[in-house]
């Protein structure tokens, strides 16, 4: 009898024990994760990042906007005011998966209807892996106006990089032009087309350089000495190690980025690590970000130039330039050398490899399934409908709906869309990526793909000749809502019998946005695993202003209740309470 009660006693203790400690490691999580709450005023003001000023978008009063600083299992909560008087909002976070959260997104026409001037709107989400991404607008055109910035997401403490280094600095590249987005945007959508034409300009974290001195510029529009444009400056100590975060948000350009007579290590690419690797030039597309190491270990006594070209395309642009300052050297000082004058602009070769080499760290391989239940492949073509230039996929040029899909189909409102869906293949037989197609002409729709919740999808970017003669433009690729594996690249045209035996089962790596090169390929593969209406579009402002770009939807019924608050456009306005 004693020793029965001994038992007990000892198994009501054990079961105390593990209760008190499951209650402390609960508590230690709610500490660690915290609420990190940021109150946004967005409006237009005038600014001179190039020296020519222009109206831009500024979250309170700064462009790019503030750095999101966070760890990983932070909420974080943004009030967002549209202060723009006379146009709507959104913002999108880009690389945030949004587990749970689908309706923070921010993507407007997919995923909620947008602010109108005058109204506050909340996003809440989970920033639930450590890396470095980014947010911007999601409405029309507005991004390249300047509504956009970077998001810097630590690990938990006591949690170690798989790399070394004494200081964090967040670089964000952009391209700029002086034209209004209303200008560009009525030029792509008129007859005869009016393309928007080359930047003006190439920004290093919001600072630039035009050239005030042209005859026809508006001395009163137009100042060199103006502080606004002054070039950005990254000071350096001599003998350490910096990780340099960079982003893209260009419009249009494809990038190259350099600091003059450095070494660069690739040590993560969109929030995951890289088997690390040396570059002298990175180049990176609109939507991509990167983490690279770069030691200051050159002579100490000067300053050294930070450059950045544009790639891929003939461009009028001069190249965006920074000052990398040895301290304690001034950090305007201006370096005693010509700026390296970057890549050849045509050369797909090294911006290939580049992708190629870009594999998951050995010690943080997530294996991706080894077969697919379903292939979409998606060629990416420039055509007309009705004699307008469009861009499409599969021959289908893309158009939002009125009514926001997540709210369409969560409401069962699957008359405000089509339901015929878009097509999983084009005629890859006969159809010749190298020349102008024969017949250039498309429909639109605003059709959808459905996906079996859970299931292992294949992507095939394939692209191909625009309506120009030997042309062919580098897209990236951006999907919401996941990451997804970098199976391969290849020239010419995929061969769906041959190429995917030489996949990357090993360890490829996991990203949110790719590129797809000049008459190349690229595949790509993810779990259709998070239930909700996710975006898939060309990350260039006007090609997806024009159509390109497709919707996924998968496990809508596992989407929870939808806040009232992202409804009020289309037939939600019967949803709706402020």
């Amino acid at each position: 009898m004693v020793e029965h009660n001994f038992h007990q006693q000892s198994h009501s203790f054990v079961k105390l024990v593990i209760f008190l400690c499951l209650l402390f490691l609960s508590a230690n999580i709610s500490v660690e994760a915290r609420i990190r709450h940021y109150e946004w005023e967005v409006k237009y003001e005038y600014k001179s990042p190039d020296c020519f000023k222009k109206l831009s978008i500024s979250i309170n009063g700064k462009t790019p906007g503030p750095t999101i600083v966070a760890q990983q299992g932070d909420t974080i909560v943004v009030e967002v005011k549209n202060s723009l008087l006379t146009e709507n909002l959104a913002i999108h976070w880009h690389g945030i998966r949004q587990i749970g959260t689908p309706w923070a997104d921010g993507t407007e026409g997919v995923t909620q209807c947008p602010i109108v001037p005058g109204d506050t709107f909340v996003y809440k989400f989970v920033v639930d892996r450590a890396g470095t991404y980014l947010y911007h607008a999601h409405y029309g055109m507005q991004r390249q106006a300047g509504l956009q910035g970077m998001i810097r997401v630590s690990l938990p403490d006591g949690v170690l990089e798989p790399f070394s280094y004494d200081h964090d600095k967040s670089i964000l590249l952009t391209d700029w032009y002086h034209k209004s987005t209303y200008e560009q945007a009525t030029g792509l959508a008129s007859l005869p087309f009016s393309w928007v034409g080359e930047p003006q300009s190439i920004l290093i974290h919001g600072r630039g350089r035009f050239n005030c001195s042209i005859p026809s510029i508006d001395p009163t529009l137009c100042n060199a000495t103006n502080p606004q444009c002054t070039p950005y400056s990254m000071t350096v100590v001599s003998g350490k190690t910096y990780r340099l975060r960079i982003g893209s948000l260009t419009a249009l350009s494809a990038l190259s980025f350099e600091i003059e007579g450095h070494s660069m290590t690739v040590v993560e690419a969109d929030g995951h690590y890289v088997e690390p690797f040396v570059v002298q030039n990175l180049f990176i597309y609109s939507g991509e970000t990167y983490s690279v190491l770069i030691k200051a270990d050159q002579d100490p006594t000067r300053n050294y130039w930070a450059s950045t070209k544009v790639v891929s395309r003939n461009s009028t642009t001069p190249n965006g330039l920074g000052i990398f300052n040895y301290y304690p050297n001034h950090p305007r000082r201006y370096p005693p050398t010509i700026p390296p004058p970057g890549p050849r602009w045509d050369d797909v070769a090294p911006r290939m490899a580049q992708s190629v080499a870009i594999k998951s760290h050995k010690d943080f391989i997530h294996a991706p399934p080894l077969t697919s239940d379903r292939v979409i492949v998606m060629l990416n073509t420039q055509n007309r409908v009705n004699g307008y230039v469009r861009w499409s996929v599969n021959n289908v040029s893309f158009n939002m709906p009125h009514t926001p899909y997540l709210i369409a189909l969560k409401h069962n409102l699957l008359h405000t869309f089509e339901q015929t869906p878009p097509p999983d293949n084009y005629d890859h037989k006969n159809y010749d990526i190298f020349n102008i197609a024969p017949n250039v002409n498309a429909t639109t729709s605003n059709s959808i793909y459905r996906l079996k919740f859970n299931t292992t999808v294949d992507i095939i970017l394939q692209n191909a000749n625009t309506m120009n003669l030997n042309n062919s433009e580098t897209h990236p690729w951006h999907l919401h809502g996941h990451d997804f594996w970098v199976m391969g690249y290849g020239n010419g045209k995929f061969n769906q019998s041959i190429d995917p035996k030489n996949y990357n089962f090993v360890n490829p790596i996991m990203k949110n946005t790719i590129p797809v090169h000049p008459y190349g390929w690229t595949a790509l593969r993810f779990r259709a695993d998070n239930p909700g209406v996710w975006a898939f579009h060309c990350h260039i402002e006007s090609h997806f202003f024009m159509g390109m770009g497709v919707v996924f939807e998968e496990g809508i019924e596992k989407v929870g209740k939808l806040p009232t608050s992202i409804m009020g456009c289309g037939e939600s306005k019967r949803f709706h309470r402020p």
